[in-house]
């Protein structure tokens, strides 16, 4: 009978999304002119683009642009979709709405870049040197000479690549561009998405299909038929077994994707060459003059780079721009567009209708203030959501200033506060890649990329003995760790030559935790080790991302990278956990631990078991907020 009528319920909830779905589309529609341009770029490409324009022709209106690489279906001048605008009281408000193609995707014409490189400058006289600025340039310029009733005011906005898209539109921007807001964007390649700190995301491999191979102008997806090369790897039920029976990387590049060029460009750049480099569009972040809200959330598990420090290179390069803000919610990759209610990510409950908060006080003001003129919301600095409260805090710059807050180890498992360490302690621990400590603590499916991880439970790793665990005793009071995240690691590697080093900062529930109502049923809180945040990091890049280089064995060797930033409040009752480990699989691939000029070339068996040991000089700061510059260790730039 239970289960009689979960499928009732689950029948009649896609019947009621289906009927709301319809009923969107037939507002859209009847408010709504939908017309079809192709707009010329300055070298003579046409981008394909829909206008969906009000049909009350008595007024002037700004125009709201999203620029993608996952198609602005549905095509067809009669075709309506089911929403415009970042949220639906925006598309009530009165705008011309705007999607375009951008070039090699979907119906629009010329050859597809992933992350095309920067060209500072935007010559609108130079005819072949295009990039993701010029395109915007461009359109704008037809847009607002081109579209009747529009007030010649243009804002942009866009999630994951199409927010890589308005972030690539700040420098050099059009004069008409006076609001943008890059939500998840993408920042550098080699940090976001498909690599972290120089390790690859192996739970990736599903997506390269879509940006892989090139296509002519189409409306139908071309990577479907791609991912059959991928299944008939094996079954896709577990991602870790799945993974696994892959084997080495170089199997990819042979058997799954030998006509994949992103698969390629990733395999044949294995370090932060002049390839990376030259497609982060952070370094280009200058000469920004209009308004900037920058988007992010707290558990998104494929841009949490971008976001954080998209927002600070344009606070840091551009000092007379008042209007540069960020917001970072309780949200997983893009959640905050859309309304679920309960915000849960995995197994945790955030709050209720956060996302309507963020489109009502956030959002929908940011663009009627700077495209209409109406009310100065007069937004914070940064917007933020502590996580460990679950509440909004409002800030008057980010990172906050604050006192540090360093985590040091020390002797069965004790993780000390604001005190240092004993240099002559060792912490050991053998890491065996045929055996990589699992990313989460389900079974779960082969995905497009992962997501649930980023509050999973830990419990499943704190017991392994190839991680190593360190905790306070219970809290007395409230820590709120907030700002940027150092971990600064004295490590020693045994029988090995290289290695990858996976630190996470944990919240331990107290033992005797009530579960709460939205709390899954298989799930306990009670002893709950949700992790806050985590970092992994490539030790060969300790020195330089572009230049890899081995360990000595039994030579004591720095490794220190930045964790991404946090507002997190550990409340009275609950502990502070710290794990180290040097596997963390599918998340990212395997490190051979021996080294190998290029993993995506290593084989079975270059893979090697071997010691890692942390010495008691190590530590993780929380809050000392040097910058930018300390983020990463020689980036160039």
């Amino acid at each position: 009978m239970k289960q009689f009528l979960l499928v009732a319920l689950v029948v009649l909830g896609s019947a009621f999304a289906k009927a709301q779905s319809s009923s969107k589309q037939e507002y859209i529609k009847e408010n709504y002119t939908k017309t079809i341009h192709q707009i010329e770029m300055r070298d003579g490409v046409k981008l394909y683009t829909q206008v969906y324009s009000p049909k009350d022709t008595s007024k002037e209106y700004p125009i709201m642009m999203q620029r993608t690489c996952y198609s602005v279906r549905p095509y067809g001048e009669d075709k309506y979709p089911s929403r415009l605008g970042p949220n639906e009281i925006l598309m009530k408000e009165g705008y011309i709405f705007v999607y375009q193609d951008v070039r090699g995707r979907w119906m629009s014409e010329g050859d597809f870049d992933n992350m095309r490189p920067n060209i500072p400058g935007n010559d609108v006289n130079n005819k072949q040197d295009i990039d993701e600025s010029s395109d915007t340039y461009d359109t704008v310029e037809w847009l607002i000479n081109n579209l009747p009733n529009n007030n010649r005011k243009v804002g942009q906005w866009g999630i994951s690549y199409p927010g890589f898209y308005t972030a690539a539109a700040l420098p050099d921007a059009h004069p008409a561009l006076v609001a943008s807001s890059p939500q998840a964007p993408i920042g550098d390649f080699f940090f976001d998405d498909f690599h972290h700190m120089g390790a690859t995301l192996q739970s990736y491999i599903f997506a390269y299909p879509v940006f892989g191979h090139q296509t002519e102008p189409t409306t139908e997806s071309w990577y479907n038929d791609k991912w059959d090369q991928l299944r008939a790897a094996g079954s896709m039920d577990d991602s870790y077994a799945f993974n696994m029976g892959i084997g080495p990387l170089k199997n990819v590049t042979e058997n799954i994707y030998p006509d994949n060029f992103f698969w390629k460009d990733v395999a044949l750049h294995p370090n932060y060459d002049e390839f990376w480099q030259k497609r982060s569009i952070i370094p280009h972040l200058n000469n920004v003059d209009h308004a900037v809200m920058t988007v992010g959330g707290w558990f998104d598990a494929e841009d949490l780079y971008g976001p954080l420090n998209i927002y600070k290179n344009v606070e840091r390069n551009n000092p007379n721009n008042k209007n540069n803000t960020i917001v970072m919610g309780p949200w997983s990759h893009g959640n905050w567009a859309r309304e679920p209610g309960h915000q849960m990510v995995n197994h945790i409950h955030f709050g209720d209708s956060l996302s309507t908060f963020y489109h009502r006080e956030i959002e929908t003001p940011f663009f009627e203030h700077h495209l209409k003129g109406e009310k100065n919301p007069v937004l914070p600095e940064a917007y933020m959501f502590d996580t460990g409260l679950k509440q909004w805090e409002k800030f008057m710059q980010w990172p906050p200033q604050q006192d540090e807050i360093v985590f040091s180890f020390g002797k069965n498992g004790e993780l000390l506060i604001n005190k240092k360490g004993d240099k002559k302690d060792t912490f050991s621990y053998m890491s065996d890649p045929s055996k990589p400590v699992p990313f989460r603590s389900e079974i779960t499916p082969v995905t497009f990329t992962p997501r649930a991880y980023m509050t999973d439970d830990q419990r499943h790793a704190s017991r392994r003995p190839d991680v190593l665990t360190f905790q306070t005793d219970i809290l007395t009071d409230d820590m709120t760790l907030a700002g940027e995240i150092q971990a600064n690691l004295e490590v020693i590697l045994k029988g090995i030559t290289d290695a990858d080093f996976i630190v996470k900062v944990i919240d331990v529930y107290p033992d005797d935790m009530k579960n709460e109502e939205h709390t899954p049923e298989h799930v306990t809180l009670a002893g709950y080790q949700q992790l806050v945040r985590a970092e992994t990091f490539r030790g060969r890049f300790r020195n330089d991302f572009s230049k890899p280089e081995p360990f000595k064995e039994g030579k004591k060797t720095s490794v220190n990278f930045p964790l991404q930033d946090v507002l997190h409040t550990f409340k009275k009752g609950h502990r502070v956990m710290i794990q180290i480990h040097s596997t963390w699989f599918p998340y990212i691939d395997r490190n051979p631990q021996k080294y190998v000029d290029n993993i995506f070339e290593a084989t079975e068996s270059d893979f090697t078991t071997g010691q890692v040991t942390i010495t008691g000089a190590s530590s993780v700061s929380v809050g000392d907020n040097n910058g930018i510059e300390k983020q990463l260790p020689k980036l160039k730039q």
